[in-house]
């Protein structure tokens, strides 16, 4: 007895041996069935080696007093204490899985099976299974011959005696002679059916791969023929009808619960195609419709079950067309991208907690070898293994990983598959995610062989091992690519010039020559500036793979990094700030425009950090004017502030392009912009933005260089068409207007004389040839046009209006807001020109006719011989012209009424004539669709050329590229195309309706 308050040696012994409810296991070892025992201190000893004492001695007594009787009993606990090997085998089951402690309380004589431990017992194959699974003859009985089996495998698994590779192995044969014994069943119903066809089960995935888990979808693929003499229609059907019946067998639900569901979804059409199909259809699918991704299942195609010779002629059959994905067009791309939308599928939820799935998971590993293998497997039989470890060390053994890596990865990939197959094993149930309750946390590290402090130390190993996957998965991919052409010596052996072109090929790149050429130039060689490069470029390597044009990238990073390499800052920030490296790679495989504004002063690099100097924020107005002004102020002549002004220019628009790609690309930090209207906004506000403070700084530099301080004349700049909305493009000229007035007591000539000198010396100055790029600056929509005066006075711009005025003055003053010079000079040109453009009366019937025949002209005369029109970003069907001329024709006809309408934006204008009535919501909504849409491609196109255009691209790397940055992924172009002629098709509906009230 012990004395109150004071714990028994017995429990004191419980705890030190690692139960956590020491009281229930004092009282279940007190009881009847273990009184013979209760002292023994093998027992104890032995249950606390398992991975949960509670658990297994729990389960124990269960199987205790489930024995028939006490004779059975004694018989079972004599073993127990007696034989190490089956007191280790059956006490390390019952503590590491609850389902199969219930299995033998449902069937007590079952742990005879772990009593022998023999030679042949350690490394069973099929033919012992099939053996063990022999007198099952229904479907019941079967399940309860499958969990006998399992209960050996389980056994050898957590005692060690087994290796996780040999574990994933053996649940593969014991799969296979399930699905062999669970046909021979559905022959045995169906012997008329099965008479007439020849049936090949195809195991796919991990049974394909002979790595399975232990609960899992067994995935297969049937093949059938007509057997000698059968109709094949009638064979077919009779196969389809055992494929089917064999499937139930091993599926459904019974008194014994079910094996695992058998999914056939990887057949060709998936869950839309026929079961069974005969080889030459097989075959005639995947030469014709098959996906990168089936072809990547195939990897693991074996035949297990039925006509095994029927299954080795399949894989035979389709082995070729599996070794020649890795020429498919985008192969690399469709690989990566399937592994995007995995991922993006997983619960925000669980992403944190998913073994297979998530980030730094298993999957990460499988991806990236069978993406090596089917690159590198076409050249190299010794690749094409469907187990993902062998696979993993053939890939090293060849030079297509670093051995290093290879090490690295096969550990954590072994710790990872350990912890799903413990994780799965306690309940037999299919999850891949670590559990959060602590005790189950606290089960799974001790049964991985964590005893200190099991929780912290799994969370710990996981972490790393996640980490580890995560570090190298993709720069598995890369590496090597740098050790063929570091030119450093080491032990092992390297990829070949062939391999690494292949590689390079598979990754998107044109010129592989070049690419090798440019790697070594960055890589090679032991400075501190080349071990750098070192660990950059297998990342980078990653993202210039994933746009467009993987060869400017790398190029253009090779520019950049000749350009900065010596200075001290440069790869400390690519290495140090996350976002920089990134952001780099996709400013510079984006286009032509991006990387020519960094490559005239590639100190602009830091704006793509998110340090101090960094931001790619567009700035305001104003915050460009000043640094302008004071730039201009501090220069010794007109010329040397406009180039400082347009060297502001230049980095500015590099920063807004920047911050357009990454938006529109994503980064790991930054997801897609999802608002393509805010992307049109940023970029439309931004460089009007910089073209207003250019012209400002240019302003006050010529101004300062001619005449000192006071020009002789009052002088303003309006901005027209898209400069004056707000909405130019990287490759808009500045539509203006200038206007002056000449101050008290100067005289009228001498006042126009100084104004027409500073337009044409702001003019020469902005176009002189620089590092910077030219701002063209167009007056063409002046009064008379190109016949007219360049500068006018106020009273001048009045009399004309007043006299002379045509009605597309009046429409292009819609977009007139003052951007440069005197402000209050600027206010009263608006003032004088918002009776003409909002006039109070609207516009009549003839007005209305004239501006619907002008825009008629305009398209007919305008549009290009030759260009597609519905492809036309300005005058074709929804384009710019059709949204535009529609929403300024609301503005002439109510904006004197809606106070709304009177803004020089597009979008601005067309939301307020909704709000107001003009037009519904929905048509609204189609308008602005198209006309984000039509400028979008615009920007698109002059970002990926280098030059302005209204037309997609002819060449297919650049229109791919164009698709890039609007959303659409690798070959997908057509899908673009498609989606602009419908979105234009719609809004020119809206437009017949609106605009020529058709």
């Amino acid at each position: 007895m012990t004395g109150p308050g004071r714990r028994s040696s017995t429990f004191t012994r419980l705890l030190r041996h690692g139960f956590t409810d020491a009281s229930a296991a004092e009282r279940l070892l007190d009881g009847a069935e273990l009184s013979p025992v209760r002292n023994d201190p093998v027992l104890l000893e032995a249950l606390g080696r398992t991975a949960d004492p509670d658990l297994a001695l729990h389960g124990l007594v269960r199987l205790l007093e489930a024995q028939p009787g006490a004779s059975a009993r004694r018989e079972l606990l004599d073993t127990v204490i007696a034989a190490k090997p089956l007191r280790d085998r059956l006490l390390g089951v019952l503590g590491a899985s609850a389902a199969l402690a219930d299995h033998l309380a449902r069937h007590p004589r079952d742990w005879e099976a772990l009593v022998t431990y023999e030679p042949r017992d350690l490394h069973p194959g099929v033919e012992e299974f099939e053996r063990g699974l022999a007198e099952a003859d229904d479907p019941v009985s079967l399940r309860v011959a499958y969990r006998r089996c399992l209960l050996s495998i389980a056994a050898r698994d957590v005692c060690g005696t087994i290796d996780l590779a040999e574990t994933a192995a053996e649940l593969a044969d014991l799969a296979t002679a399930t699905l062999r014994a669970a046909l021979a069943l559905a022959r045995a119903a169906a012997s008329d059916d099965a008479a007439l066809c020849r049936l090949a089960v195809i195991a796919m995935g991990k049974c394909g791969g002979h790595e399975l888990n232990y609960v899992s979808d067994v995935d297969v693929i049937f093949v059938g023929e007509a057997a000698d003499g059968a109709d094949e229609g009638k064979a077919l059907r009779a196969a389809t009808k055992l494929a089917a019946h064999m499937m139930r067998i091993c599926s459904e639900t019974t008194v014994e619960g079910s094996i695992w569901p058998v999914d056939a979804n990887l057949r060709p059409e998936g869950r839309n195609g026929p079961l069974v199909r005969t080889l030459s259809s097989h075959l005639a699918y995947y030469q014709r419709w098959a996906k990168t991704w089936e072809f990547q299942a195939l990897l693991k195609a074996r035949p297990v079950a039925g006509d095994l010779e029927l299954g080795a002629e399949y894989v035979t059959a389709v082995a070729p067309l599996v070794w020649q994905a890795a020429e498919r067009d985008n192969f690399v791309p469709d690989v990566q991208k399937m592994r995007r939308r995995v991922v993006e599928n997983i619960p925000v939820a669980e992403v944190e907690r998913e073994l297979k799935l998530g980030p730094g998971g298993l999957r990460d590993v499988e991806f990236a070898v069978q993406l090596l293998q089917l690159v590198h497997g076409r050249a190299d039989a010794s690749l094409r293994s469907g187990t993902t470890l062998d696979a993993l060390q053939a890939l090293a053994a060849g030079g297509y990983v670093g051995r290093t890596d290879a090490v690295q990865l096969d550990a954590a990939y072994r710790f990872l598959r350990s912890m799903e197959h413990r994780i799965q094993l306690y309940r037999l149930r299919r999850t891949h995610l670590v559990p959060v309750v602590e005790g189950d946390q606290r089960r799974l590290g001790r049964s991985l062989g964590l005893r200190t402090d099991p929780v912290a130390e799994l969370n710990r190993e996981w972490k790393r091992h996640a980490a580890v996957v995560r570090r190298l998965h993709e720069k598995l991919f890369y590496r090597p690519l740098l050790d063929a052409v570091a030119q450093l010596p080491s032990g092992e052996v390297r990829l070949s010039t062939q391999a690494a072109r292949e590689r390079l090929v598979a990754l998107g790149y044109a010129d592989p020559a070049a690419a090798l050429r440019h790697l070594e130039a960055l890589a090679s060689g032991v400075t501190r500036k080349a071990a750098i490069q070192r660990t950059l470029l297998p990342v980078l390597l990653g993202w210039f793979a994933d746009s467009a044009d993987p060869d400017a990238g790398l190029l253009n990073f090779r520019k950049v990094s000749d350009a900065l390499g010596k200075t001290p800052w440069y790869l400390r920030l690519l290495r140090d700030e996350g976002a920089a490296a990134e952001n780099l790679a996709r400013v510079l495989s984006a286009g032509r425009l991006a990387p020519d504004l960094l490559m005239r002063a590639p100190e602009a690099v830091a704006l793509l950090g998110d340090g101090d100097a960094g931001g790619l924020a567009p700035r305001g107005r104003a915050h460009l004017e000043q640094e302008i002004l004071s730039a201009v102020g501090r220069a010794d002549s007109a010329v040397q502030g406009v180039t400082a002004a347009r060297g502001v220019r230049r980095r500015e628009l590099f920063r807004t392009a920047a911050a357009d790609i990454v938006a529109s690309y994503g980064t790991e930090a930054q997801p897609v912009e999802a608002d393509q209207g805010a992307l049109v906004d940023l970029v439309g506000g931004a460089v009007s933005d910089i073209t207003a403070a250019t012209l400002s700084g240019t302003l006050r530099a010529v101004v300062r260089d001619g005449w000192g301080d006071t020009l002789p004349t009052r002088f303003a700049i309006i901005g027209m068409g898209r400069f004056g909305g707000h909405e130019l493009g990287y490759g808009s000229d500045a539509d203006v207007l200038f206007v002056h007035e000449p101050r008290e007591g100067v005289d009228e000539h001498e006042a126009g004389r100084a104004a027409n000198a500073v337009v044409s010396e702001m003019r020469r100055l902005l176009q002189v040839p620089s590092a910077d790029p030219p701002l063209l600056v167009d007056a063409d929509l002046r009064p008379e046009g190109k016949s007219g005066p360049l500068v006018r006075t106020l009273k001048s711009y009045e009399a004309y209006y007043r006299r002379w005025s045509l009605g597309w003055e009046s429409q292009a003053l819609l977009r007139a807001e003052p951007v440069a010079g005197d402000e209050d000079l600027g206010r009263r040109f608006v003032s004088l020109i918002d009776p003409l453009r909002y006039p109070r009366a609207g516009l009549g019937d003839d007005a209305v006719r004239e501006i619907r025949r002008l825009k008629a002209r305009m398209e007919a005369e305008r549009m290009p011989r030759g260009a597609d029109p519905k492809l036309h970003t300005k005058l074709g069907p929804g384009g710019l012209s059709d949204v535009e001329w529609t929403v300024q024709l609301l503005q002439l006809r109510y904006g004197a009424e809606e106070a709304g309408l009177r803004t020089t934006r597009t979008r601005g204008a067309l939301a307020a004539a909704r709000a107001c009535g003009l037009l519904s919501q929905e048509d609204a909504a189609t308008l602005d669709e198209a006309w984000v849409l039509a400028t979008r491609v615009r920007n698109a196109v002059m970002l990926v050329r280098g030059r302005a255009g209204d037309t997609f691209p002819s060449d297919p790397r650049e229109l791919a590229a164009v698709g890039r940055y609007l959303g659409y992924g690798p070959g997908h172009v057509g899908d673009m195309l498609d989606d602009y002629r419908r979105t234009g098709r719609r809004a020119r509906g809206v437009v017949d309706s609106l605009f020529y009230g058709a």
